[in-house]
């Protein structure tokens, strides 16, 4: 049985000062190296098997780990897209696709697993590129979550991005450590 607690009941506190967005940038910009040492010499057999979970969203419990890797970069859009709604002044950040629909449509048991792990290392390395060049008032600025419907300010999107990271990993860890 899963230790790990499901995503969509997680909560979220965001009370910690904005001048952590340096730390989280830190955080972000190492999530790739931690998913390729997780999975480096595992069995591709390990990495595309699925493991049922408990979960509110059934799909997603039914990934294996290396679709869970694959999720990691489809996302990648959806974060880099929310850093642009606070530099662009919108009102509400951009809304997720809740089904997953993409990260089951990529098929990523059927690709190999370097490209997945570089395809996810150059969009990761673009997005924190692209916050080295954030004016700092930024990290402050807030903006409606639209499934949470709480406001967030960009640090604090910084932290539940790599909290979504760590979730999946845990996940993935989970998996092919047997």
């Amino acid at each position: 049985m899963t230790q790990i607690a499901k995503w969509y009941e997680r909560k979220f506190e965001f009370s910690f000062p904005v001048e952590l967005y340096p730390d989280l940038c830190v955080r972000l910009r190492g999530t790739p190296a931690r998913l390729e040492e997780m999975v480096r010499g595992r069995a591709a057999e390990r990495m595309v098997r699925a493991m049922v979970r408990a979960t509110p969203r059934a799909v997603e419990g039914s990934w294996s780990a290396q679709e869970h890797a694959g999720h990691l970069v489809e996302l990648e859009p959806l974060w880099r897209a929310r850093i642009e709604d606070y530099v662009g002044g919108r009102n509400e950040l951009s809304v997720a696709d809740l089904s997953n629909r993409g990260t089951f449509e990529a098929r990523y048991n059927e690709r190999a697993l370097p490209e997945i792990l570089a395809a996810f290392r150059r969009a990761r390395l673009a997005m924190v590129d692209r916050l080295e060049e954030v004016d700092t008032g930024f990290f402050g600025r807030t903006l409606l979550h639209p499934r949470l419907k709480t406001p967030m300010r960009l640090v604090d999107h910084l932290f539940f991005v790599a909290e979504h990271d760590d979730h999946h990993l845990a996940i993935i860890w989970e998996m092919i450590r047997g």
